[in-house]
This record gives C-alpha cells, structure tokens and sequence, in this order.
C-alpha cells in the first residue's frame, strides 16, 4: 500500500471496477474500430495472423487508449473535480498517487505488447503513447489548445489506429492509399472530439482550457466541427472515385448525406444535440471509414 504525503495512513489499493471506470472503456470503440478498418484496408486475409489481430485489438483498445484516459484523467483530477466528481481520482477512490501508477503501468504493457507485433507496431505505439501523455502532462499539455488537443486525439485514435490495423496484417507500411486516406479521416475527426468538448464547457472556462466551445462560442464551433468532418469525408469520397472504388466512394457519400441531414438539429442547439449527434453523426462517420476500408482493401 501507498502512504499518503499528508497521512501516515496507508492509501488503500484501488478496486478493479474504479480501476476499470478509470480506463473507460466505453472510450475504447473509435481506436479499435479504426483498427478493424485498417486491417479490412490491407486487403490481407486472416489465415494465420488471428493471434496478430488480437493483439493489435488489445493494443489499440485497452492498453493504448485505456492508458491515455488514464493520464488524463490523473493531469485532469482538479477539472474532474469540477465537471465530473465522481470520477475515480477526485471521488477518492483511487486515492494517493494510484492513478499515476496505473497510467505508467499501463504505458510499459502498452510498449511491450507493441514489440511483439512488429516494429512498425512498436513504432506507431510509441508515437501514439507520447502524444497521450502530451495530450495531458505539463510542459506540452496539447489539450488546452482547441486546435492542437482535438488534432492529437483524432491522430491517435483514428489515424494511428488504422495504421497499426494496416501493418499487422501487412507486416509493412502500407499504400500510399491507405495513409492518405487514414490520414483524411483523422483530421476529420478533429470535429468529433471538438463536439465531445462540448460536455465540458463550464469546467474548461474556469481552469482555463481553451477548447473551441469556450474560445469560439458553442455555435461557431459546432458549425465548425461539421465543416471539418464533412470537407475530409467529401475528400476521401472523391479519391476512392478516381482510384476506381466506385461502390465505397458511393457508401460514403450516402452516409455523409445522411449526417448533413441531421447536422441542422446539432446547429440549433449544439450544446443539447451535441450528444445526440455524437450518437448518430459520428456513428455514420465511422461506418464510412469501414466502406472506405472495404473499398481499399479491395472487398468492394
């Protein structure tokens, strides 16, 4: 057990569930759909690489992204204590300095199990753990910047993500397709975690984190996470169709139809709709990704 610096009590080992309320696994979906789409973009079959396929799921889910909540979580335990309480760390019970031992934890797995799947994996881990702790930890602290924290995290979660999906199948870089195109939806995805600021908004203004909705207004910034989702949707679809992916060109136009139809509730009333559209925008968003994954890989 750990002592706390200002008792000689003992800090109490925190529980498996607060353990497991700290990684948030409901977190865990993007990076590892991202991952199932990189695979499906490499248009390499399983035979023989399931025990690869698992890794990189554990990989991207549970130990990269369960690591970066984590650390944020622990960089972030006085603004949680305002916005969300009964959080693990400020709720207390994952006192001491448990929550930083987890997230250091978690980083060593996370690096090991990277090493097993190739060093391209290890590489695009290392990356992807550097810019978790950046996103969160002082000097960096990207995620006080409503420009460079969302970019970060849609980098980590979409773009890295479906890289390392690519290179486990592929056992090497991927095509130039691929990247360009994993590249498109990550900084798309700047828009998704632009509307997921939106829960945050009064928390963020008084301990001075500049998110979007706090420096723009929740309007501006509302309007301006579709723009951004939608502009790099409209690119991948019209890559696909001159890359002759006709059918997943189509796919993803449909779906981005779809979102522009929903996009003028969120605009109304972005901060009662931003959940909303985070359920049924974003889950469009990434069922995009899987057609544009399809076509690449050579499905469709």
């Amino acid at each position: 057990m750990e002592r706390s610096a200002l008792s000689t009590r003992p800090v109490p080992i925190p529980a498996l569930r607060d353990v497991v309320q700290l990684l948030k696994p409901i977190t865990w979906f993007p990076p590892m759909w991202a991952f199932m789409c990189g695979a499906v973009s490499s248009g390499v079959g399983l035979e023989g690489r399931w025990w690869f396929v698992a890794g990189g799921i554990l990989l991207a889910g549970p130990l990269v992204c369960g690591t970066s909540q984590a650390v944020n979580d622990w960089f972030d335990r006085h603004v949680d204590a305002i916005n969300e309480p009964d959080r693990p760390i400020p709720s207390g019970r994952i006192a001491g300095r448990w929550g930083l031992y987890i997230a250091l934890t978690g980083t060593a797995i996370s690096a090991a199990v990277a090493w097993l799947l190739g060093i391209w994996v290890f590489a695009a881990a290392l990356v992807g753990l550097a810019l978790a702790w950046g996103y969160s930890a002082p000097p960096f602290r990207f995620k006080t910047s409503g420009w460079t924290g969302p970019a970060v995290v849609g980098l980590t979660y979409e773009g890295l993500s479906w890289f390392t999906g690519a290179t486990v199948m592929l056992g090497a870089l991927p095509s130039n397709a691929v990247l360009i195109v994993l590249v498109l939806y990550s900084l798309g995805a700047h828009g998704i975690m632009t509307l997921n600021d939106f829960k945050a908004v009064e928390g963020d203004r008084e301990t001075g984190l500049k998110s979007l909705p706090v420096t723009m207004g929740v309007d501006a910034a509302a309007k301006l996470a579709c723009a951004v989702m939608a502009m790099a949707q409209i690119a991948v679809a019209a890559l696909l169709l001159v890359w002759g992916h006709t059918i997943s060109a189509a796919l993803v136009a449909i779906v981005l139809a779809a979102q522009f139809a929903a996009m003028p509730r969120l605009v109304r009333d972005p901060k009662k709709y931003a959940p909303w559209y985070n359920g049924v925008g974003v889950t469009l968003y990434v069922l995009g990704m899987l057609a544009a994954a399809f076509g690449l890989g050579g499905y469709i």
